[in-house]
């Protein structure tokens, strides 16, 4: 178990290769999966699906990045990967082992509603990041932002997106009011 803690601190320095081609952002893979493992718990939730089941399926789902690192879309033009392999293998000597890889395989089958879900958080998560890219001035986050769409399964996250695009990014925090400064 050990072995397996330190490993998937790994993912804590393992970057996520997208955004060098955005040019703007970054994040590892660890701030990824966590901010997608609440998304799945919400998207869950609303949905009356087995919420545990789908935040560890978000929260698991690129563990194997800890082994084979982060691929973007680029790269897997090139590189075949075996995550099947990297996920049995980082799991095999642990007690909760099996449940790691069956959830893995479920989130990348994506057949089941709390897959699809899971699925649609890893998006939004990269939606909210494409967001904040935009509202710094990034221009190149629309046509990303377009195909991020385009992957999302649910009607739940399909709503869900709509009202990040019309949400800056800051107003959570800066309401522009006086009495901040």
């Amino acid at each position: 178990i050990v072995y397996f803690l330190f490993e998937t601190g790994m993912l804590k320095k393992t970057p996520r290769t997208g955004y060098q081609f955005l040019g703007s952002g970054k994040e590892s893979v660890a701030e990824h999966s966590f901010r997608t493992a609440i998304i799945g718990y919400i998207l869950s939730l609303e949905e009356k699906l087995d919420s545990q089941k789908t935040t560890l399926m978000c929260l698991f789902h690129d563990l194997p990045e800890a082994r084979t690192g982060d691929h973007n879309y680029v790269n897997k033009r090139y590189v075949s990967i075996d995550e099947d392999k990297a996920v049995e293998d980082l799991s095999k000597d642990i007690p909760f082992g099996q449940v790691i890889m069956d959830l893995a395989r479920e989130f990348n089958h994506g057949e089941t509603p709390e897959a699809q879900i899971a699925r649609d958080a890893d998006q939004i998560d990269l939606i909210l990041e494409l967001k904040e890219q935009q509202d710094l001035g990034n221009r190149y986050t629309a046509e990303w932002l377009h195909y991020a769409e385009k992957r999302l399964i649910t009607e739940c996250a399909k709503k869900l997106y709509k009202e990040i695009l019309k949400t800056d990014s800051t107003e959570w925090w800066f309401k522009k009011k006086d009495e901040l400064w």
